[in-house]
């Protein structure tokens, strides 16, 4: 392997134990403000996302693909470490392990970042304490698929970090505008601003909505809410929409997961940006 020496892991060090740490532990994240990927494809989506690589694993005596090489010689100001098979095992979530770990910052942004991005006419979703780690990573998928500018999450959630958000959401995660929202003033600050900038309209979704989807044509500028998975919207998050809607059910259950209907009304709203009045 060209480049420079890595750093070799075979005994559980402080340096393996942060590793560690950085995959199973949330405050320690928060602490660090880094997160740990692993699979090729959330690693290729890191990279085109432009965030920055901190640390390089791999195995010792391990032959790496060219485009694993690649990563080595583009990253040469990550720390790289060659870890042994036992240890790294320990560190992937797979059987079979992927041929890289990596570590990197977290991109934070707030909402003075909106102050520089604003659009004419936004497309935003909001997520009221997501309780589920494969539902956020999901939603986080459909919301690159169709283009939302801005995922706002509201309220004492889950690790939008962990990675199971981030395989879920198949790396979208690095590319998604993710704005944490600390106070409901600041929020309802932020709503009443865009009213007067924009006309934006706030839709939220329930399983008893009193407006069936089938008889609406959402358009930009709108922002998406959706509830936590089992206690649905805030009483005080219902008081803020324009309208609250619901998806029409034929079969014996009432609902869907909150992914589905997520990804449901992001279509919706997608695909009225095209159509003709």
């Amino acid at each position: 392997m060209k480049g420079k020496r890595p750093y070799k892991i075979s005994v559980k060090n402080a340096e393996f134990q942060v590793l560690s740490a950085l995959r199973t532990n949330r405050s320690k994240r928060s602490q660090e403000k880094e997160v740990f990927v692993e699979g090729t494809e959330g690693i290729k989506q890191l990279i085109e996302a432009g965030w920055e690589i901190t640390r390089i694993l791999f195995r010792e005596e391990g032959n790496l693909s060219h485009w694993g090489e690649s990563v080595l010689h583009k990253f040469p100001t990550a720390k790289q470490f060659e870890i042994s098979p036992n240890l790294y095992g320990e560190l992937s979530e797979k059987e079979n392990p992927s041929e890289l770990m990596v570590t990197a910052k977290i991109r934070q942004y707030d909402f003075s970042d909106l102050e520089l991005t604003k659009k004419e006419k936004p497309f935003y979703l909001l997520f009221d304490r997501p309780s589920d780690l494969g539902n956020f990573g999901s939603i986080l998928r459909s919301a690159d698929a169709f283009g939302v500018d801005t995922v706002f999450v509201l309220g004492h959630s889950i690790d939008v970090y962990d990675p199971k958000v981030i395989r879920a959401s198949l790396g979208s995660v690095f590319h998604t505008k993710l704005i944490f929202i600390e106070s409901h003033s600041q929020w309802e600050t932020f709503l009443k601003s865009e009213k007067e900038r924009c006309g934006i309209q706030i839709v939220g979704t329930d399983s008893l909505g009193s407006q069936p989807l089938r008889n609406l044509k959402l358009k930009p500028p709108i922002l998406i809410i959706l509830g936590n998975e089992a206690k649905g919207m805030s009483v005080h998050l219902k008081s803020l929409c324009d309208r609250i809607v619901n998806i029409p059910m034929f079969g014996v259950v009432n609902s869907l997961n909150v992914s589905c209907a997520g990804s449901i009304l992001l279509w919706e709203v997608v695909k009225n940006i095209t159509d003709p009045d």
